[in-house]
C-alpha cells in the first residue's frame, strides 16, 4: 500500500491564459497554496516562449505536468490523413513543451477529439489513434516523458469512456510509457462504481484528476471520496493526484463553452485551491488510516 502521492492542481483553476506572465503567476499561486505539482495546458511553441515558465517552476520549487485535449481539427481518429497529421504534430509539440519546462508527463484527451460525436466509433479510427499514440510514445520515451490517455464521458468522446476501454487501448498501444489517466469527474458519470477504475486499470494507472461530479470545489459535490481513495491506495497507486476545479467566472467565455461550464461554481481561485488541497490531504489521511486497520 502506498504512503504518499504528489498532490497537484490544474492551472485552469486560475484560468487558461497561455501567456508567460499569466502562467508564471499561476505557478506562484499553486506554490503558495502548498501544491507539489502544477498541471499546465500545452501551448503553441510558435507563439509562446516556455523559458519564463521553466524559470518560474524552478524558482518556486514546484514540478510540472502537461495536458491537452485534441479537437475536431486534429482528431487522430479522423478519416482525413491531414487531420490525423495535425493531431500527431500537436502531440509531439506537447511532448516538446514538456521537455522544455521539465515535465515528465503529458496526458489528457490524447486519443480523440474532446467533443460530442454524432456517429459511432470505428475500428479503423481506433487503430489510427493507437498507431499515432504509439509513434508519440516512442519519441516521448527518448525524453523520459510518460504519455497519459484520459478517458472522458460519452458527451466528450465516443472512443474511450471507461477505465476498461482505456486499459485495453493502452495495452494495444503497447508502450511502457503509456498509462491510463483517470479523471473522477468523468468516472462519476460513466463507471458503475467509483472504486472500479483503480482495480480495472491496475498498474496501467499513471495519473489521477481529482474532480467533483460538477467540477466545483472538492467536497462540495456527491463524489464518494473515501471509496475512491481507498480503492486507489489499496491498489498501490503512488502517482500524482491533481485537483481539477473550474469556474466560468474565472476561465472566461470561450473555455466555459468548450467544457460546458454554464454557471459559476466559485469566484476565488486562491481560496478554492487551498481548501481543495486541505480537503484532499484530510481525505487521504482518513483513507490511509482506514486501510491500516483492515
Amino acid at each position: 500500500m502506498t504512503t504518499s502521492n504528489p498532490l497537484g492542481v490544474h492551472a485552469g483553476c486560475w484560468g487558461f491564459d497561455p501567456s508567460p506572465a499569466a502562467v508564471t503567476a499561476t505557478v506562484a499561486a499553486a506554490a503558495r497554496a502548498g501544491y507539489e505539482l502544477v498541471e499546465l495546458p500545452a501551448v503553441d511553441l510558435a507563439t509562446v516562449d516556455p523559458a519564463p515558465v521553466a524559470a518560474a517552476l524552478a524558482r518556486h520549487g514546484i514540478a510540472p505536468a502537461v495536458s491537452l485535449a485534441l479537437g475536431a481539427d486534429d482528431d487522430v481518429t479522423s478519416l482525413d490523413p491531414a487531420v490525423v497529421a495535425r493531431g500527431l504534430h500537436r502531440l509531439r509539440e506537447a511532448v516538446r513543451f514538456a521537455t522544455l519546462v521539465g515535465a515528465t508527463y503529458v496526458g489528457g484527451v490524447t486519443h480523440s477529439a474532446m467533443r460530442r460525436y454524432l456517429d459511432r466509433p470505428t475500428a479503423a479510427g481506433r487503430e489510427r489513434s493507437v498507431a499515432t499514440l504509439r509513434t508519440v510514445a516512442r519519441e516521448a520515451a527518448r525524453h523520459g516523458v510518460v504519455l497519459g490517455v484520459e478517458y472522458v464521458n460519452r458527451y466528450e468522446s465516443n472512443l474511450l469512456n471507461t477505465a476498461a476501454q482505456a486499459a485495453a487501448f493502452v495495452d494495444d498501444v503497447g508502450e511502457e510509457n503509456v498509462v491510463v489517466h483517470l479523471d473522477t469527474f468523468h468516472a462519476a458519470l460513466e463507471e458503475a462504481d467509483i472504486a472500479d477504475p483503480a482495480v480495472t486499470a491496475g498498474n496501467r494507472l499513471g495519473y489521477v484528476h481529482a474532480s467533483e461530479n460538477h467540477r466545483g470545489a472538492l467536497g462540495a459535490g456527491s463524489l464518494d471520496w473515501q471509496r475512491l481513495l481507498r480503492s486507489l491506495l489499496a491498489a498501490g497507486y503512488a502517482g500524482p493526484i491533481t485537483v481539477e476545479s473550474f469556474s466560468s467566472s474565472v476561465v472566461g467565455p470561450d473555455a466555459s463553452v468548450d467544457i460546458a461550464l454554464w454557471r459559476p461554481q466559485w469566484d476565488d481561485p486562491d481560496t478554492v485551491a487551498a481548501a481543495s488541497l486541505d480537503f484532499l490531504r484530510a481525505q487521504l489521511a482518513a483513507a490511509r488510516a482506514a486501510l491500516a486497520t483492515q
